[in-house]
């Protein structure tokens, strides 16, 4: 019989007692004052067999909506999309499963390029020169890219658009309390940052403007005019990108961007009630050596054969921590894996196409809704998410469409007072017509 758990048996006990030269669990135990040791019993469950604990949590599992019996239409961040089912069969070999710091080459060739060649296919989407192989999600790498624009520009002002994303925007205040630094948020007129507002704000302390492209309303931010007001001012041009519209959009690089930031989920990552995923982090050359976390390079060995090493480590991690911007010295390996993979199955052709059927289906979507008579609110140029307004509260909305076995949009209203009874829809490259049209057609009922 196959066990996934095999317990410790009194003779394993009582070896590991002898190695460590005590006689029993109480004598190991025995600096810790009784005074301050737990004398009651834990407020859980007793233990259970494996087979009825087994039982329990398939049970628990079951309750879940999962996007394997629903549709969804939820994004805000986090997408159903199109994974290649060559993913989990590679992510799941055990030298990528359990590997984590290649810190020697010699043994971690096929983890370094696995690595290599996420940094390669994200600097050709962002347009940028270098990107580094990971971070713990957009949002870290958001705050993140303030961190580095503050430490390069020595100011202590970060202006964020209110059309970043609500978390991103909440990891980095967390981060600037730390560093003393003032972040100041640029609002939005119909969907997208006010550039004028953005104008008056702009000064010679402002370490940085980030921008979100497409926005979270999921409308395409005018990067150019953003950008000439920033480099006016000697600041720095931060830009938050999904990665999978950068197969359709201009790329933010063509656009003078100095950091790229964003999150690889569309790309082979799970949903996984959001989380865990994969930030990535690009910039251009002039602020190489500044990059958190790691970066990896080709080389060649004595003999003339390439190989790859993790490079510019004089950061945060070993030589450098006093002048470091940031304290993140890990990567996603297993998550930037799973990109690499999901974007090399699809092709750079594939990528487009699948960034186009977000683009048309979302289009149809919005249609589809303005003839049911719904407003599309912010109505223009947007990629796979659009605004809806309700008569109803979304959280009731949203109850009554799972009972119908659809996932539906972002209550907008959690985060935007002004917002109230306005959803976030999102529509990928998974959802047929005929789910869209069943959407349009329940929510016009429960708007009647």
């Amino acid at each position: 019989m196959k066990h996934r758990y095999l317990p410790m048996t009194e003779q394993d006990k009582k070896a590991m007692l002898e190695t460590i030269g005590v006689s029993s669990i109480d004598e190991l135990f025995s600096d810790i004052p009784e005074k301050v040791r737990f004398k009651g019993d834990y407020n859980i469950k007793a233990a259970k067999s494996e087979t009825a604990l087994m039982k329990e949590l398939f049970i628990l599992a079951d309750r879940n909506a999962d996007l394997k019996r629903n549709v969804s239409f939820l994004g805000a961040g986090v997408y159903d999309h199109y994974m290649p089912v060559i993913v989990d069969h590679v992510i799941s070999r055990s030298e990528f499963y359990t590997a984590y710091t290649p810190y020697q080459p010699e043994i971690s060739q096929g983890e370094l390029q696995a690595i290599f060649e996420f940094q390669t296919m994200i600097c050709e989407l962002t347009g940028m020169d270098v990107a580094n192989s990971s971070m713990y999600d957009g949002g870290t790498a958001l705050a993140e890219a303030a961190m580095l624009s503050a430490g390069h520009t020595k100011r202590k002002t970060i202006l964020v658009s209110s059309a970043v994303h609500p978390e991103y925007r909440d990891v980095l205040k967390t981060y600037a309390k730390g560093q003393y630094l003032e972040v100041v948020e640029v609002p939005v007129k119909d969907g997208i940052t006010d550039v004028e507002v953005l104008k008056g704000l702009v000064n010679e302390d402002v370490a940085a403007v980030i921008v979100q492209y497409p926005n979270f309303f999921g409308r395409i931010e005018p990067l150019r005019e953003v950008e000439e007001i920033i480099h006016a001012n000697k600041g720095m041009f931060v830009v938050s990108s999904n990665p999978l519209s950068l197969g359709l959009l201009t790329p933010p690089g063509k656009f003078g961007a100095d950091i790229v930031i964003g999150d690889a989920q569309p790309f082979g990552i799970a949903t996984a009630f959001g989380g865990p995923h994969c930030g990535y982090f690009a910039v251009t050359n002039k602020l190489m050596r500044k990059v958190p976390g790691r970066l990896v390079g080709q080389t060649v060995d004595d003999q003339g054969r390439r190989g790859f090493v993790l490079t510019l480590q004089a950061r945060e991690q070993h030589i450098r921590r006093e002048k470091a911007t940031s304290n993140i010295c890990s990567n996603q390996a297993l998550n930037a894996l799973a990109a690499s993979v999901a974007m090399t199955a699809l092709g750079k052709k594939g990528v487009r196409e699948m960034a186009a059927a977000n683009l048309q289906k979302a289009h149809y979507a919005k249609i589809a809704f303005k003839e049911a008579g719904f407003e599309v609110v912010y109505d223009g140029h947007s990629f796979n998410e659009f605004v809806v307004k309700l008569n109803k509260p979304v959280k009731e909305v949203n109850q009554k469409l799972l009972q119908k076995g659809i996932i539906g949009g972002y209550d907008l209203g959690r985060d935007y007072t002004e917002l109230s009874n306005h959803m976030l829809i999102a529509v990928t490259e998974q959802r047929t017509k005929e789910e869209i049209d069943t959407l349009v057609k329940e929510l016009g009922d429960l708007h009647a």
